[in-house]
């Protein structure tokens, strides 16, 4: 990979080992630390991922107005400040608006992300954002690991290390993405005019991908909320849980030669890659909602994890090749809004499933969300075909 890339992909790595010393911590603070309740609790997590994906919209717009090593340096000067509060007075309700505003920061910072790491290696196709993928899992796993383990000296310890991990990131951008510079090429009327014609067509192509988007992480999220809940009832260890994720984490790692292998026959077939991603998200909560045991459950998540692998890093991918000259950001912006709007929508939606229908009702539900997803993907690229054919009449 291109050093430019190296450096996006260990940011990002920094970026969500610090993130992720809070992040699975937060219920637990405010039950315990701050006394509020669970539905307190959940309704400051939803908070933040509101302010996530409004975050994550604007930074779009920004990474198109002011490139992305600005947005980057705002975004992550702003979630700096919130969690400088946090460390300063982690009382009530400090704590949720600090949480609200760090959302928001870290919403900015991951389109323009996304988006230099496709101008940085424009011919990598999907390998640069499936770079960031992997440093993405690796952070989470190794700052929810270190995050447990710092809390059970002091809470004060892990909002300090997550300060200091955002700063370590904000200096790595601050002299190293500077020189990442995206190639605006002018254009002649006639390409203008093509770039308005297509552009319908291409927010259409765009709307198709983040409903499909949408939909899976509404469906995948169920796995850290809803089931999280149905393990214990069905006698699965709160140890052995964690196992599971502990398993998913090691996979995407490990997995990756594998992957590359695959990739290199495959690598332009990225409609092809998201049919069948999207079909073993299918098989995994076909297996684990008939599974009543722990083994059943690796199985399921070892699927899960080979059906995430194909699916998350491929849609950036079919957006930066779909976005136009100057609306990068914009693009990535609004599919990293789609993909928090899903991960904060549904467990609200698995949640309100297994109080009222039961968590067979859950499964059959979610099977259809994905089965739906998979209609938007046969879909999406439908004015493109139309596009070729009618160059081919032309001809």
């Amino acid at each position: 990979m291109p050093r430019l890339v190296w450096l996006l992909v260990i940011g990002q790595f920094i970026l969500m080992t610090g993130s992720s010393f809070l992040w699975p911590l937060n219920s637990i603070y405010m039950s315990e630390n701050l006394g509020k309740s669970l539905s307190v609790a959940g309704l400051v997590l939803m908070l933040n991922s509101g302010t996530n994906v409004i975050g994550s919209f604007l930074g779009g717009l920004l990474y198109d107005k002011l490139g992305g090593y600005r947005s980057i340096l705002i975004g992550t000067f702003i979630s700096i400040t919130a969690i400088l509060g946090l460390v300063i007075s982690p009382t009530w309700p400090n704590y949720a608006i600090c949480l609200g505003v760090s959302g928001f920061g870290s919403g900015i910072v991951f389109p323009s992300i996304y988006a230099l790491v496709g101008s940085a290696w424009k011919e990598g196709g999907r390998k640069p954002f499936n770079a960031i993928y992997v440093a993405h899992n690796a952070g989470v796993a190794l700052g929810s690991a270190l995050g447990g383990l710092v809390a059970s000296y002091s809470f004060d310890y892990v909002f300090l290390a997550n300060m200091t991990m955002y700063i370590v990131f904000f200096l790595i951008a601050l002299l190293g993405y500077k020189n990442i510079t995206v190639s605006k090429q002018l254009k002649n009327n006639d390409e203008i005019r093509e770039k308005k014609r297509i552009g319908i067509k291409k927010l259409y192509m765009l709307t198709m991908l983040c409903s499909m988007f949408f939909l899976c992480w509404a469906a995948y999220v169920q796995w850290y909320t809803t089931l999280s809940a149905y393990t214990q009832e069905i006698n699965i260890s709160l140890k052995q849980y964690s196992v599971l994720w502990t398993i998913n984490g090691i996979l995407v790692v490990a997995g990756q030669p594998l992957l590359q292998w695959l990739l290199r026959k495959y690598n332009d077939r990225l409609k092809g890659q998201l049919f069948v991603g999207i079909s073993i998200f299918v098989v995994a909560f076909s297996l684990a909602g008939s599974s009543n045991g722990f083994k059943g459950f690796i199985i399921a998540m070892i699927i899960l994890t080979a059906g995430e692998m194909l699916v998350w890093p491929v849609v950036p991918t079919i957006v930066n090749q779909l976005a136009p000259s100057g609306r990068e950001g914009f693009y990535q912006g609004i599919v990293s809004s789609t993909a928090t709007a899903g991960r904060m929508i549904g467990p609200v939606l698995g949640g309100v499933l297994a109080d009222l229908y039961g968590m067979h009702m859950l499964f059959y539900c979610m099977i259809l969300l994905l089965i739906a997803a998979l209609i938007f993907t046969y879909f999406h690229d439908r004015p493109l075909k139309m596009m070729k054919k009618s160059s081919k009449a032309a001809i």
